[in-house]
């Protein structure tokens, strides 16, 4: 699936940094991107589950 690119400007609160020092986004930046990119995202909004490959 192909999802429209767009800028978005990255701000305190968009995500935190995990003690194993990757960026994970959190629910405002996945809110503000307007889509799910159905990766499974631990703060997705969408309510997207990997495991069944589908939204709630």
């Amino acid at each position: 699936m192909l999802f429209p690119k767009k800028n978005i400007e990255i701000e305190e609160g968009d995500f935190y940094l995990t003690p194993e020092g990757y960026k994970c986004f959190t629910e405002q930046y996945h809110l503000k991107r307007g889509y799910c990119c159905e990766s499974g995202c631990r703060h997705c909004p969408y309510g997207f589950d990997k495991k069944t490959g589908k939204s709630n």
